[in-house]
């Protein structure tokens, strides 16, 4: 395996366990010591091989396809991921209630699930806010420029819905 190889393979590695809300000891924790962290950090930082095996093995611990862990592959064979769409927690505070309820709710109930609790933003995804969208009755682009007018999107979540509608 190349250095290269094993570096983006590592890169991925450590997206999907930090995309899980999981630290190094966080793994060997949940895998009752199956996965040590000091050997899934060298992966993650390309300094190990990884056998195919293992990459299965580290696959189903994850609950993710094999596929999503290559380098090379994105998510649905899509070229280019789409803009992030991160909501401004601390501005959403600041819109009333009657507006941003629905929103706030949800926003709460993502960050249980994920037990992220930093207060300032949260990372949502495209069906989020296809979900929004049809909490508040409206297209997800409409929706969008009403987030963005609240200051609680950046502007460049239109380039995701834009995305989404291609």
């Amino acid at each position: 395996m190349s250095s290269e190889y094993a570096k983006q393979l590592g890169a991925k590695l450590r997206a999907i366990r930090t995309q899980q809300g999981l630290s190094l000891h966080g793994v060997e924790e949940k895998s009752q010591g199956r996965w040590k962290a000091v050997v899934v950090g060298s992966y993650e930082r390309g300094d190990r091989a990884v056998t195919v095996q293992r990459l299965a093995e580290l696959a189903d611990f994850y609950g993710v396809p094999v596929q999503e862990l290559l380098p090379g592959t994105t998510p649905g064979g899509a070229a280019e991921p789409p803009p992030k769409l991160v909501l401004d927690l601390e501005r959403l505070a600041h819109v009333p209630a009657e507006k941003a309820g629905p929103l706030q709710r949800y926003a709460a109930t993502i960050q249980s699930q994920r037990g992220d609790y930093n207060g300032k933003v949260l990372s949502i995804r495209q069906d989020d806010l296809r979900t929004l969208a049809v909490i508040y009755d409206q297209s997800p682009s409409v929706l969008t420029e009403q987030l963005i007018s609240w200051g609680v999107l950046d502007a460049d979540a239109r380039r995701a819905v834009q995305h989404e509608d291609a």
